[in-house]
């Protein structure tokens, strides 16, 4: 199979994530209330069970991107996910307790964390002029399943039977609609995603030019040289190293200690000589890493999207509780 025939299958693999998590909270939303209700539960449950999901999405994207920084690799990461998304869902569906039903909500919140790896692997994937489009597909797809998502609640309210031990009805049918969703996801993640290797565009590009067809894939050598570096450089990293290094050779006829590491290169001495450097560089690497977040421009972008989700979540927590949809 061609490049340009996996990362169409990839990209459209990626959209069907998100719309499906869109499709869940508008699935799960207007039906959680009155589930809890027939669970005997407190009204505060409503908000410990809302605010489960998108805390433990909190606690796990950061992890799940940091795997993906340091494996340069999202498959693995999405089809872990998906197993808490499905077992998060299965558990709702049975439903026997209110806190199976919020921990049902807390462990398919870890499979949301995903979404931080892969818009890390489409920054990877993408050229620079095309990425502001690249992500506002892949966040339309979600606000399309946020659109679509309770029009599912017509048929799905009408369920009642029994499968097994379980009971199906308008309650518990949302939780086994979407763990069917993620079991079919999770084998579109096995067959159509593939792990697109960043440097894939310069090697597409060399062997254009090496062959004499010219630049006819539409890149410039400029912009794939640009996307071979580094998001975040350390300029003061760079600055502070070469004068660390430059201190330390005008005390090289001054130190007998140092005289000796250079003269046995294997020494025990010599790792020790080399740990501040070590040292020197991680601190100037996360003290450059914290200023990125810190920029004011990145915080008021925080802060935004922030008190946008607050007031929708706010908004249709209300809406479901004073007036349920489809009940």
């Amino acid at each position: 199979m061609d490049y340009q025939r996996k990362k169409k299958l990839t990209y459209f693999t990626i959209g069907l994530i998100f719309l499906f998590s869109g499709v869940e909270y508008a699935v799960i939303l207007p039906t959680i209330w009155r589930y809890l209700q027939t669970l005997e539960a407190a009204p505060y449950f409503l908000g410990l069970a809302l605010s489960a999901f998108s805390l433990s999405g909190l606690l796990s994207g950061p992890l799940f991107g940091y795997w993906s920084d340091r494996t340069r690799t999202t498959k693995k990461i999405i089809l872990l996910s998906n197993l808490f998304e499905i077992i998060g869902n299965f558990m709702y569906f049975m439903g026997y307790s209110k806190w199976l039903l919020l921990s049902s909500r807390l462990v398919a919140g870890i499979g949301t964390g995903a979404g931080s790896s892969i818009f890390s692997f489409l920054t990877r994937s993408t050229a620079s002029e095309d990425r502001a489009t690249v992500f506002a597909a892949v966040m339309a797809c979600r606000q399309a399943g946020l659109l679509i998502g309770p029009a599912f609640n017509i048929f799905l309210r009408l369920c009642d039977f029994h499968l097994g031990p379980f009971v199906v009805n308008k309650y518990t049918a949302p939780g086994l609609f979407m763990f069917l969703l993620w079991i079919l996801l999770q084998l579109a993640v096995v067959f159509m995603y593939w792990d697109l290797p960043p440097m894939e565009r310069r090697m597409t590009y060399c062997s254009s030019k090496h062959n004499g067809e010219g630049n006819v894939h539409g890149f410039d050598e400029d912009e794939v040289e640009e996307e071979v570096k580094p998001l975040i450089t350390s300029q003061e990293f760079v600055v502070s190293h070469s004068s660390v290094m430059t201190s330390s050779l005008s005390k090289n006829h001054k130190s007998a200690v140092f005289n000796e590491s250079l003269n046995h290169i294997h020494s025990p001495l010599e790792s020790n000589v080399a740990t501040p450097s070590h040292e020197l560089h991680r601190s100037f690497r996360n003290s450059s890493s914290c200023q990125e977040f810190l920029r004011e421009e990145v915080v008021v972008l925080l802060a935004a999207q922030f008190i946008t989700l607050f007031n929708q979540t706010a908004l249709e927590v209300h809406q479901s509780y004073t007036n349920p949809t489809f009940m």
